[in-house]
């Protein structure tokens, strides 16, 4: 599994990239959200990725956030919503705003979204619902301020999303990462190590 890539632009084609890791071009297909996020070429970049493995292919996907990698993870779990529709939908609206869509069974921005139709549009308010509930609450990934910056809330996700991948329960790493979460915190790491240490303790 390759989760994260780190090196240098070689080609920027919306929505493929080829970036040069240690002399190995990797090519990456990635939304525009990201793409608007990417330095020019020949600089330097790091984006999360998701590898898939098909008879024909295997590709990789990558993701200037945490929580966007997460939203289409989630995403291709959904019926007949593959990572090429995933990729699509996350090209057409921000991750806030989709959470958003699925929160207020907001189907009629959704059909707008290319490749989405009625049926589908549907079919993610149904499977999507339970599955955003917990980001949902939380507020990392729904936000009543467009205009706030989403470094702080990201710094949050990522902490919550590590623990849960830790193998803690959505609630309990929502609960840890609050008790220990304070302004001087500049790292989703130094938050997880904290949460870590006030729960074992």
């Amino acid at each position: 599994m390759i989760g994260r890539l780190q090196g240098v632009i070689l080609v920027k084609q919306a929505p493929e990239i080829v970036i040069d890791v240690n002399g190995v071009g990797y090519e990456v297909q990635v939304p525009m959200t990201t793409i608007y996020q990417l330095p020019e070429v020949g600089k330097s970049v790091t984006l999360h990725t998701h590898f898939v493995v098909r008879e024909d292919a295997q590709l990789l996907y990558g993701f200037a956030e945490l929580r966007e990698r997460s939203l289409f993870r989630t995403l291709i779990k959904v019926n007949g919503v593959g990572p090429k529709l995933a990729l699509t939908i996350l090209s057409g609206i921000e991750s806030d705003d989709f959470v958003r869509c699925v929160r207020d069974g907001d189907t009629a921005s959704l059909v707008r979204l290319p490749g989405v139709g009625k049926k589908t549009a549907e079919r993610l308010l149904v499977e999507m619902k339970d599955r955003l509930k917990d980001w949902a609450i939380n507020g990392t990934a729904v936000s009543n301020n467009s205009a706030s910056p989403a470094s702080a809330n990201g710094i949050l996700a990522e902490a919550e999303s590590a623990l849960v991948a830790l193998g803690y329960k959505p609630a309990e790493a929502s609960k840890a990462i609050a008790a220990v979460n304070d302004a001087s915190m500049d790292s989703s790491e130094a938050l997880i190590r904290m949460a870590l240490k006030n729960m074992v303790s």
